[in-house]
């Protein structure tokens, strides 16, 4: 792959109705969970049913099955078949609700740093970062990570626990589809960490075992600039926006049990800011000396970590100009993150599937206590 930066154009501004919200709210926390078995590795992440139609209803997803499949392969899709029969259409308001729920269990007193947030943007992330643009295959629409060999890629080691999380939502809402569910859970863990508002809509249809996709499609952390680019070039994505989806790695931290790793990447890991692009230009980086893969140190306390694919970012010309424009203005960043973001949660879901043509954008908890 070539270092050319690819121009830059507006992304997804047509359905975008309001204008990013870049206020910073009150402090929440985040973090990522501990504590799981580890599934086979595969390859380290970067960021680390039955046939349905779906119809816009009253601002909602009405979902209709079209097929029968057996029973067990049924109870393990998001189809919200108990809600067919009375032609439930859930509306803006209810994604609001499902939004609050998800927010309302973040905090993790004795959990990582303080909270669930950065495994919940990673489950989102690696959901919707399997798509082949070629192919057409992957992406957010159907889920698989539910099923095997998928949720036992290396690249999803720990996410069980944020799926089983999500489960306590799933309950109180059968409503929704694990993709809506999944991604909406990404969005509120970001804005209640006080980042920027990501527009999002519902649509997405949870499909069956044969949807799954092969292994290596999501980031390898292990890995440099050629990699990266054919990563996300592969998903449709350019340069600035592989830049600006990194800056995801200012929250959360990695576990040797789960990517091999060890460590924060900034000294606020349960915040949303562009520290991960300051402190990446800033701090002396080493290689750290241990017995696990290779990883950098910064030099001045020893308690942050870069990942290879990270500090690749300042050895590519055309990556080092974005992050020295996030590292000097986080207003920038928070505006290209939301739409990369928004762009990456979208992958895979046919037009035709949407609630709405236009995405929404929801409120954090502290907006509505506000009224």
């Amino acid at each position: 792959m070539t270092s050319i930066l690819r121009a830059r154009a507006p992304l997804y501004r047509g359905v975008l109705t309001a204008r990013t919200n870049l206020a910073r709210a009150p402090v929440r926390k985040f973090t990522t969970p501990t504590g799981s078995t580890p599934p086979p590795k595969s390859g380290n992440g970067l960021y680390i049913g039955l046939g349905i139609g779906a119809v816009a209803l009253a601002g909602g997803v009405f979902y209709v099955s079209s097929t029968n499949e057996d029973a067990g392969t049924a109870a393990k899709s998001a189809i919200p078949t108990g809600k067919v029969a009375s032609n439930f259409a859930p509306t803006k308001e209810d994604y609001q609700r499902v939004y609050n729920k998800i927010a309302s269990i973040l905090d993790a007193e004795n959990y990582d740093d303080g909270s669930y947030g950065p495994v919940l943007v990673r489950l989102a992330w690696h959901s919707s970062g399997t798509y082949d643009k070629e192919t057409n295959t992957g992406g957010s629409n159907y889920a698989t990570m539910r099923f095997n060999p998928e949720a036992l890629h290396g690249a999803n080691a720990g996410l069980d626990v944020a799926r089983a999380l999500m489960e306590q939502v799933k309950k109180e809402y059968p409503w929704i589809s694990y993709g809506d569910l999944w991604t909406l859970a990404g969005v509120a863990a970001i804005q209640e960490a006080q980042g920027p508002k990501i527009p999002w809509r519902a649509g997405r249809i949870d499909g069956l075992e044969k949807d799954v996709t092969p292994d290596g499609r999501l980031p390898d952390a292990a890995q440099g600039q050629d990699h990266l680019r054919q990563i996300f070039y592969r998903m449709g994505f350019n340069d600035q926006e592989i830049v600006a989806l990194a800056g995801a790695h200012a929250l959360g931290r990695c576990h040797p049990d789960r990517s091999g790793f060890e460590g924060p990447w900034t000294f606020s890991p349960t915040t949303f800011t562009n520290a991960f692009f300051s402190l990446l230009l800033s701090e002396k980086w080493n290689w750290r000396k241990w017995n696990g893969p290779k990883q950098l140190q910064d030099k001045k306390t020893g308690s942050l970590m870069m990942l290879p694919a990270d500090y690749a970012l300042v050895q590519d010309k055309s990556f080092k100009q974005w992050v020295k424009k996030y590292a000097q203005d986080e207003s920038l960043f928070f505006q290209d993150f939301a739409l990369a973001f928004h762009k990456l949660l979208e992958l895979g879901v046919p037009a035709s599937q949407w609630a709405t043509p236009q995405a929404w954008e929801l409120k954090t908890l502290d907006e509505q206590e506000a009224k």
